[in-house]
């Protein structure tokens, strides 16, 4: 059943998503009003270029005050090692990433090119209205 249900279906298309050169407290305010762990950082093109996630935040803020530097943009803090899944994989692939590492959510890509987010959340509302239609 899980096998057919695809990324594309339960993934949100319209996310936030970074410039390299977004300053890094503006980056801070818009996950916290946008309620997210984190967000991708793309380039001009719209491809994946890394992610800026909450504990990219907390190490900015304890390097910070280690060397008293006031503030950067999300390049100099994001993650360019970044885990993404296909629009086109199924659920049961993104839940395996999930659950083999430690992430809140994945930018899902066609190609390099970001076309959505979709969280641990995401997918188990997915499952949730998923029985319910079923019952």
């Amino acid at each position: 059943m899980l096998q057919s249900l695809l990324v594309k279906d339960y993934m949100i298309g319209d996310q936030l998503a970074f410039s390299p050169s977004t300053n890094l407290l503006r980056a801070v305010h818009k996950l916290l009003e946008h309620g997210l762990s984190g967000a991708p950082v793309v380039d001009e093109n719209r491809r994946l270029i890394g992610f800026i996630s909450e504990r990219d935040c907390l190490k900015a803020a304890l390097d910070a005050s280690y060397f008293r530097r006031e503030e950067g943009a999300v390049q100099d803090f994001m993650s360019t090692d970044v885990v993404s899944v296909s629009a086109d994989a199924s659920l049961i692939d993104a839940i395996q990433i999930f659950v083999s590492k430690n992430l809140r959510c994945l930018p899902v890509v066609e190609g390099s090119r970001l076309v959505g987010q979709i969280s641990r959340q995401d997918i188990l509302r997915g499952l949730e209205k998923l029985r319910a239609e079923r019952s």
